[in-house]
């Protein structure tokens, strides 16, 4: 499979999805000098204030039609990815050089494996219907890049965190729970880094991967809710021993699995590395920002 001329310089982008990941990208790359557009369903005078065109959906195609990259944040339902039929049509029209495409997909492909290490070689084997469905949205997305030489990297994530959406949120709302699972432990990534590494898969490694983005130390969920609650001066919430049938079918899910995730071939491949390669870096950032925001407001 021959690859397209990687573009470093400033162009076309187009966010299928711009939540909190979706978002955060668009706005980096406006700063970039890019023009960036996005899919809305509602709040479109919102994303315009930010520099960034809202597109509706019927019109996604022609959006991806002239873009030079895509970004696909929507999760998939029982259909599918929602994003793929509108950009796969505008691929298969478009008469100028193929894209690069960017597809949030998540470690839960990877399913249960009791802790061990996980790379991107490793089997999928998905345990959730939501694990399952990035599997088959990850496999159609890989039939359209060797359907229309379009360069893919397929991102593999786990949980997010940054500003908004952390554990100070959780502890501000009085609703963190330091819940034990002997041996359980999660990666996680930060906001930035992941942004950071969406921008350094546009530009180089191989025409079509999948990477692992995450930090460098996977660690059990109450150690981060105890280290953000030391950092906000407030006693941690009490540990609870995991009980399956006190929890949401949501927090069951989450806990059925543990695993640590690898993320030495994005080193590699896309010279990337995590700003903040644990939570403990990464929550203090977030405290930092915090407390210049809450300077700013205040007039100091």
């Amino acid at each position: 499979m021959t690859s397209p001329s990687y573009r470093s310089s400033p162009g076309r982008l187009f966010v299928f999805g711009p939540g909190y990941v979706g978002l955060a990208f668009a706005r980096r790359m406006v700063d970039r000098g890019w023009r960036v557009a996005a899919s809305v369903r509602s709040n479109a005078d919102a994303l315009a204030s930010l520099g960034i065109e809202p597109i509706p959906l019927p019109d996604a195609a022609d959006a991806a039609a002239t873009a030079d990259a895509i970004l696909v944040t929507a999760p998939p339902d029982e259909l599918g990815c929602p994003g793929l039929p509108h950009i796969a049509l505008a691929l298969a029209a478009r008469s100028e050089p193929p894209p690069w495409i960017g597809y949030l997909s998540s470690t839960g492909v990877y399913g249960d494996r009791g802790g061990r290490w996980v790379f991107e070689h490793s089997a999928l084997a998905a345990q959730s219907v939501s694990g399952a469905r990035r599997v088959a949205a990850e496999h159609d997305w890989l039939a359209v890049a060797m359907e229309t030489r379009a360069r893919l990297a397929v991102l593999r994530l786990p949980g997010i965190y940054g500003p908004g959406r952390s554990a100070f949120d959780r502890l501000r709302a009085g609703t963190a729970r330091r819940v034990v699972r002997p041996g359980q432990v999660f990666s996680r990534i930060h906001l930035d880094d992941l942004c950071a590494a969406i921008e350094a898969a546009m530009t180089q490694g191989p025409p079509v991967a999948a990477y692992n983005v995450c930090d460098d130390e996977p660690a059990p969920p109450q150690d981060v809710i105890a280290c953000a609650a030391a950092m906000l001066g407030l006693p941690p919430p009490p540990e609870v021993a995991y009980d399956s049938a006190a929890e949401t079918a949501a927090r069951r899910r989450f806990f059925e699995e543990s695993k640590r995730v690898s993320n030495a071939l994005a080193k590699a491949a896309l010279g990337w590395r995590p700003t903040y390669p644990t939570y403990r870096e990464g929550l203090a950032a977030i405290w930092r920002q915090s407390l210049q925001t809450s300077s700013h407001s205040s007039g100091r």
